[in-house]
């Protein structure tokens, strides 16, 4: 795989969140075409990584539990898994497990550092896509500019599904607020 210098993130397109005990008619509406744009991204060269939002049993007793009293992408069921047609789509299918809503910075930088042979110099733009845009998209999206404050972040806001609109687009105006750059992928 060519290196392009470019890192896509496929963000938590797991089945709970598209069909399962969190399932949104959003995130079902961008399924199909993501997957052209993971076998896009790939034929560019671009590595291409999705991560699962990961929780244990024992979720209702967590702080997340407290507020969102739904069991959901517990380590080891359905739900937990990326949507079949989205990983069928990469060639290469990398995953990444995160704790919570966003990943910390020491983790994303290693995860760079497995994709790019000179890790956070080496990586010139970052692509966020995925659900939920108000809550792990903006996060992480936040987390990547702030660990590399000079490089280009794009979220594609029609590759992303909010909780509801409203939402959607408040998470789309803060991260514009904050320097990322926001605009449709397919136009």
């Amino acid at each position: 795989m060519e290196n392009n210098k470019t890192l896509t993130i496929i963000i938590d397109m797991q089945n709970d969140f598209v069909t399962g005990s969190l399932a949104n008619p959003a995130a079902q509406a961008i399924v199909k075409p993501m997957v052209q744009f993971i076998k896009e991204s790939e034929a560019r060269g671009e590595v291409v990584v999705f991560t699962q939002d990961t929780h244990q049993q024992g979720y209702m007793a967590s702080r997340e539990g407290k507020f969102l009293p739904i069991p959901h992408c517990i380590q080891g069921t359905d739900g937990h898994k990326v949507v079949k047609e989205l990983l069928e789509a990469s060639r290469y299918g990398f995953l990444v497990t995160k704790p919570s809503f966003g990943m910390s910075m020491d983790r994303w930088k290693e995860v760079i550092y497995e994709h790019f042979y000179y890790g956070l110099a080496d990586v010139k733009r970052i692509n966020l896509v995925g659900t939920c845009t108000d809550i792990c998209v903006i996060s992480n999206a936040l987390i990547l500019k702030s660990l590399l404050p000079e490089i280009d972040v794009y979220v594609y806001d029609d590759l992303c599904a909010g909780l509801s609109p409203e939402a959607h687009e408040a998470a789309l105006t803060v991260m514009r607020d904050c320097q990322i750059i926001v605009k449709k992928y397919f136009e």
